[in-house]
């Protein structure tokens, strides 16, 4: 079974890491901080993105594996892989403003709830309700 929704979500989440690594380096080597974040507000807010999204990026794949394993998946799965890693996308660029960030709130907003979305659905398939 080739599970062609976790691969290529797999593999584009593979991508919006390491943009969020390279935007972290960047910010470090501007800042000459080779450990920590120096007290640098910039490098420690893309040092947060970066950590925020390895936060809940397994998770999400985990469940997107499990709900297509189950043969439960369709092309919304596709749909809201798409959008968690816009949105993840969305709150590293958003995380770079020292004030509010419409792209920052929208970017946590879709990301939560896209874990707590797939969660239910586990739920829902593993207890033969969906």
């Amino acid at each position: 079974m080739i599970l062609q929704t976790t691969l290529s979500m797999s593999a584009a989440a593979a991508v919006v890491a390491f943009w969020l690594a390279v935007r972290t380096g960047k910010a470090r080597m501007a800042a000459k901080v080779w450990h920590g974040d120096g007290e640098n507000p910039v490098l420690l807010r893309r040092m947060r993105a970066q950590a925020n999204y390895g936060e809940s990026a397994p998770f999400v794949l985990i469940l997107v594996a499990a709900i297509e394993l189950s043969g439960k998946a369709g092309q919304w799965l596709a749909i809201v892989g798409a959008l968690y890693l816009l949105a993840r996308i969305a709150h590293g660029i958003g995380m770079d403003k020292a004030e509010k960030s419409p792209l920052r709130a929208a970017g946590f907003i879709i990301s939560v709830l896209t874990l707590l979305g797939l969660a239910l659905m586990a739920v829902l398939i593993a207890t033969g309700r969906f």
